[in-house]
C-alpha cells in the first residue's frame, strides 16, 4: 500500500541565505513535487522566465542558495503493516532529510532512489517531512578541492557531484543548477515482505522466448514465500525462505520485437507476485516485455573493426539521433512531449535514439514509447566530457547508480546495448588531460571494470560498449575511424560541410552542424530591437565557442555575404540542412563498411542556437525535413561520378534512374537511363557518363527515381548564375501552391507559427509544389536560395 505525498509542500530559503527583497518576503513558498526550484520560483512569480533574453545570468544565485521543502500530512497508523518506508524516487541532489525534527538521512545523487525506515518516526496526526537542500555547485567544488581538480570541457565542477550534467551549461545549454524534489515522494506500507527488486531477463533463441525473473526480497518476517511469474497463459511458481528467488519461464514461438521498419513491436505483459504462505498476496510487480536477440558485430575485417548493431539475426544500419534532455528543468517534461518528440524522430525516419551522457537516465515513459514505436535506444552511463573521479564517496555512488539504472531498464526491448561514456577516453587521449591528471583517476576504473561487470551481472541479455566515441581496445586510439565507433567534429569546428566527404568511418556515433531556431521561436525568446545575428540576445542564446564565427564561415563558403537578419536566419539553416544530408547520404553510400549514423542532434532543452533539428519550442527546423529524405527507407544520392541506391527494406527495390544534365531553364543538355534492383538492405552504385557540364554556373545534375529526385551542383550558390526567383502563389485553405516561373534552389516556406508539412524544394521553370500549413494564414513566407538577399519577407 502506498500513500502519496506529492501534494501539500512548500520551500523557502534557509535562514542567512541572501536572496532577493521579494523572494525574502515571500514566506512559505508553494512547491510542486514533482518540480525544482526554478519552476517554483516562476510559478510563484517571484523570477523572470529564465529562457528569456539574459534572465539566466540573473538567476545564477538559485544555485548558491541552500533550500527547504516541506511537507505536513495526516498519519493514522499503519493500519496492520509491518513497516513503513519513505520512498524518495528521486531527490536533486545534495539533502537531509528530517521527520519531524528527527533526522532521517542524507542524499547526494540525483540519479537514485532513497528508502528510509519511518514507522518509528511518525506520531499520530499532523506530521511534518523536511527536505532542505544544499548548493549542488557549494558540493562539487568541495570535492574537486579535497580530491584534487580533474580537467573537464567548462568552467563548472559538475565531474565532482552526481548530478545531471549540463545544469551547469552546456555548448547548447544553459547553467541553470536545479535543486528540488524531482521524481515522486510517497510512503510505503507492507508486512511480512516486499519485493525489493525484480529484474527480468529477456532472450529467445528460435522458436522459443525465455524469461528469467531474478527478484530480491526485502522481509520484516521469516518463513517461505511464494514468487510467481506470468506472461499470458504461460505461469511458474517457486517457493523461497530466503532474500532472493529465481524462476524462469519458456514461451513457445513468440512474436518478436523488430526496431521500426523491420517488423512489429509486439509486447507481453510479464506479472510478478510474491505471497505468503497461506497464498495471500504480498506485493506485485509488472511490466510489457518483448522478445528479441540483440548483439553488436565486431569481428575484425580487412579493413578493420566493424560496429553493426544485430536484432533478430537481422543487421540493421542505425538511423540514428541524439537525445539530450528535453528540457533543463525535467519535471516540466511529460509523456505526452515525449510522444510528441518521439513521433517527430519517427518522422524523419530515424530508427534510433542515443541518450546522451550528459543529461539523465530517461524516464519510463520515454522507454515505453520507444518500445511501442520501434525505437531502439543505446542509453549512455552519465559521465560526460570530463574526467571523473574514482576516490570515495563517488566509486559507491555511480555503482549504486549504475546497478539501480540497469534493473530498472533491463525489461524493455528497445534498450540495445549500453555505452559507458561520452567522449571521456576520447578526452584523456587527446584534450591534454594526461598532463593534467598526473597520477589522478580519472574514470578509467568506471568504464572498463565496474560499469562492464555491473551489465555482465545484471544484465547479460544485451551488450556494453566501453565509450562513445571507442575503438575496441586501449591500443588503438579511441575515436580511430576504422575501428568501432566515431565521433566527427573536424568539420563544424575548422572546415567546410563538404569535407564530410573525406571521411570513411565504419560508424559515426556524433557528427553535428549549428543553426539558429525557427524565427518564431526567436521572437518569444529575445526582445532585442533591432534584433540581429550579433544582438546582445542572440549572442546569449548561441553557447557554442565561437558559434557565430563558424556559421559565417560555413556562410561565406558557400553564399553571398548577406546584409539582413532575415536572410541570415534563412542560410544558416539552410546551411545546416545541407551539411546533414550531406553527411547522412555520404555515410549511407559507405554500407556495409559504415553500419550507422547518430546525428548531433534531436532536440533542444530551451531556444537556443544548436545542432537540432527540433527547436526548444518543439518546432521543426528546416533540418528534419533534410534528415526525413537523407533517412529515408529507399535513398537516391548523387555525386559528379555516380549515383547510389541504397535499399533499407526488407524487399528488393526495382526501379528506373533517369539521370540529366540541364540547364537552370529546365532545358535537358544531357540524359542517361537504367534500370537497376536493388537487394533488400543493400546499395547499388550507377556510374554517369553525361555528368561534365558545359557551363558549370548555369547547369546542374539531377536524377530522379520513384518521383524521388537527387541534385549535384557543379558550382557553389555564390559562384551559380542563378536567375532572380519568380513565382506565383494561391493559397488554399491550409494548401498553399507555388508554380516556378524561374528556377527555385531550396524553397521553404516560413509562416509564423504553423508546421509546414515540406521545406528545402528545388524546381525547375514551370514546376509546382503544394504546401500543407499547420494553420490558415494570410501572410506566408517564402524564401529559396536565389532570393536576392533583400530581407523583406514576401
Amino acid at each position: 500500500m502506498r500513500k502519496t505525498l506529492n501534494a501539500g509542500w512548500t520551500f523557502a530559503p534557509a535562514a542567512g541565505n541572501e536572496v532577493p527583497e521579494n523572494v525574502a518576503a515571500a514566506g512559505a513558498i508553494p512547491a510542486a513535487v514533482p518540480g525544482c526550484v526554478h519552476t517554483d520560483l516562476l510559478a510563484a512569480g517571484l523570477i523572470p522566465e529564465p529562457f528569456h533574453d539574459r534572465n539566466e545570468t540573473l538567476l545564477q544565485w538559485v544555485g548558491r542558495t541552500t533550500w527547504t521543502y516541506t511537507a505536513r500530512f495526516d498519519w493514522r497508523g499503519p493500519g496492520g503493516h509491518d513497516r513503513v518506508d519513505l520512498v524518495c524516487e528521486g531527490l536533486d541532489t545534495i539533502a537531509d532529510l528530517e521527520l519531524n525534527g528527527v533526522p532521517l538521512g542524507s542524499t547526494a545523487n540525483m540519479h537514485r532512489s532513497y528508502r528510509f525506515d519511518v514507522r518509528d518516526g511518525l506520531q499520530p496526526g499532523t506530521n511534518e517531512l523536511r527536505i532542505t537542500f544544499h548548493p549542488a555547485r557549494d558540493y562539487a567544488e568541495h570535492w574537486q578541492r579535497t580530491l584534487g581538480d580533474r580537467p573537464n570541457a567548462y568552467p563548472e565542477p559538475f565531474n565532482f557531484i552526481r548530478k545531471m550534467a549540463c545544469n551547469f551549461g552546456w555548448d547548447w545549454g544553459p547553467n541553470l543548477v536545479t535543486a528540488g524534489v524531482w521524481q515522486p515522494v510517497d510512503l510505503h506500507l507492507w508486512h511480512t515482505a516486499r519485493l525489493d527488486r525484480v529484474r527480468p531477463l529477456v532472450t529467445v533463441d528460435g522458436d522459443t522466448g525465455r524469461v528469467e525473473v531474478h527478484a530480491d526480497i526485502a522481509r520484516a518476517t521469516d518463513g517461505p514465500l511464494t514468487l510467481t511469474a506470468t506472461v499470458g497463459k504461460h505461469t511458474t511458481s517457486a517457493t523461497t525462505a530466503g532474500d532472493t528467488a529465481h524462476l524462469t519461464l519458456e514461451i513457445p514461438e513468440p512474436r518478436r520485437w523488430w526496431p521500426r521498419g523491420y517488423g512489429d513491436q509486439p509486447r507481453y505483459d510479464l506479472e510478478v507476485t510474491l505471497a505468503d504462505n497461506t497464498g495471500t498476496t504480498l506485493d506485485t510487480w509488472h511490466r510489457k516485455i518483448g522478445f528479441r536477440d540483440v548483439r553488436i558485430g565486431t569481428t575484425p575485417d580487412a579493413d578493420g573493426t566493424p560496429f553493426t548493431v544485430t536484432v533478430n539475426d537481422q543487421p540493421i544500419f542505425v538511423r540514428g539521433v541524439n537525445w539530450i534532455p528535453d528540457d533543463v528543468f525535467p519535471s516540466r517534461i511529460t509523456r505526452e512531449r515525449l510522444d510528441q518528440r518521439l513521433q517527430q524522430a519517427t518522422g524523419a525516419n530515424v530508427n534510433l535514439l542515443r541518450v546522451w551522457g550528459g543529461g539523465r537516465y530517461e524516464s519510463e515513459d520515454f522507454y515505453d514509447l520507444a518500445d511501442a514505436y520501434g525505437l531502439m535506444v543505446t542509453q549512455d552511463f552519465l559521465f560526460a566530457c570530463a574526467a571523473y573521479p574514482e576516490e570515495e564517496p563517488f566509486a559507491t555512488e555511480v555503482a549504486a547508480e549504475a546497478a539501480e539504472q540497469v534493473v530498472r531498464l533491463a525489461s524493455h526491448p528497445s534498450l540495445i546495448w549500453w555505452c559507458g561514456n561520452n567522449e571521456n577516453i576520447w578526452g584523456h587521449a587527446d584534450w591534454g588531460w594526461r598532463d593534467k591528471l598526473d597520477d589522478k583517476t580519472w574514470g578509467a576504473g568506471y568504464y572498463h571494470r565496474t560499469l562492464p561487470a555491473i551489465v555482465e551481472d545484471l544484465d547479460p541479455t544485451r551488450p556494453y560498449w566501453p565509450g562513445s566515441p571507442w575503438s575496441g581496445t586501449d591500443d588503438r586510439h579511441p575515436n580511430d575511424p576504422a575501428h568501432g565507433t566515431m565521433h566527427i567534429w573536424d568539420v563544424w569546428n575548422q572546415k567546410d560541410y563538404t569535407h564530410y566527404r573525406d571521411h570513411r568511418p565504419r560508424f559515426v556515433a556524433e557528427f553535428g552542424y549549428q543553426a539558429p531556431p525557427s524565427w518564431a521561436t526567436i521572437k518569444e525568446s529575445i526582445t532585442d530591437d533591432p534584433l540581429t545575428e550579433d544582438s546582445p540576445g542572440m549572442l546569449h542564446h548561441q553557447k557554442a565557442a565561437d558559434g557565430q564565427q563558424k556559421l559565417q564561415r560555413g556562410l561565406d563558403a558557400h553564399f553571398k555575404r548577406t546584409h539582413h537578419t532575415a536572410d541570415w536566419h534563412y542560410l544558416t539553416q539552410v546551411n545546416q540542412a545541407r551539411a546533414i544530408q550531406l553527411g547522412v547520404e555520404h555515410f549511407r553510400a559507405l554500407r556495409p563498411y559504415c553500419m550507422g549514423t547518430i546525428v548531433w542532434q534531436l532536440n533542444d532543452c530551451w531556444p537556443v542556437t544548436s545542432w537540432s533539428a527540433i527547436d526548444g519550442a518543439g518546432r521543426r527546423k528546416p533540418m528534419w525535413y533534410a534528415l526525413r529524405r537523407a533517412y529515408a527507407d529507399r535513398l537516391l544520392t548523387l555525386n559528379h561520378e555516380k549515383a547510389v541506391l541504397v535499399n533499407d527494406t526488407g524487399t528488393p527495390w526495382q526501379t528506373t534512374v533517369v539521370t540529366r544534365r540541364s540547364t537552370l531553364d529546365g532545358e535537358t543538355k544531357a540524359q542517361q537511363t537504367s534500370h537497376v534492383k536493388v537487394a533488400p538492405h543493400s546499395k547499388t552504385e550507377i556510374t554517369h557518363a553525361i555528368a561534365t557540364p558545359d557551363d558549370p554556373h548555369t547547369e546542374v545534375l539531377w536524377a530522379e527515381a520513384d518521383g524521388e529526385r537527387a541534385w549535384w551542383f557543379y558550382a557553389e550558390d555564390k559562384d551559380m548564375a542563378y536567375p532572380k526567383a519568380e513565382y506565383d502563389t494561391k493559397l488554399d485553405g491550409t494548401k498553399l501552391t507555388v508554380t516556378a516561373r524561374t528556377f527555385l534552389r531550396d524553397l521553404t516556406l516560413y509562416p509564423d507559427r504553423t508546421d509546414p508539412d515540406d521545406a528545402l524544394l528545388t524546381l525547375f521553370p514551370g514546376e509546382s509544389v503544394t504546401f500543407t500549413i499547420g494553420a490558415p494564414t494570410d501572410k506566408p513566407v517564402l524564401r529559396c536560395v536565389n532570393d536576392d538577399y533583400s530581407g523583406t519577407f514576401r
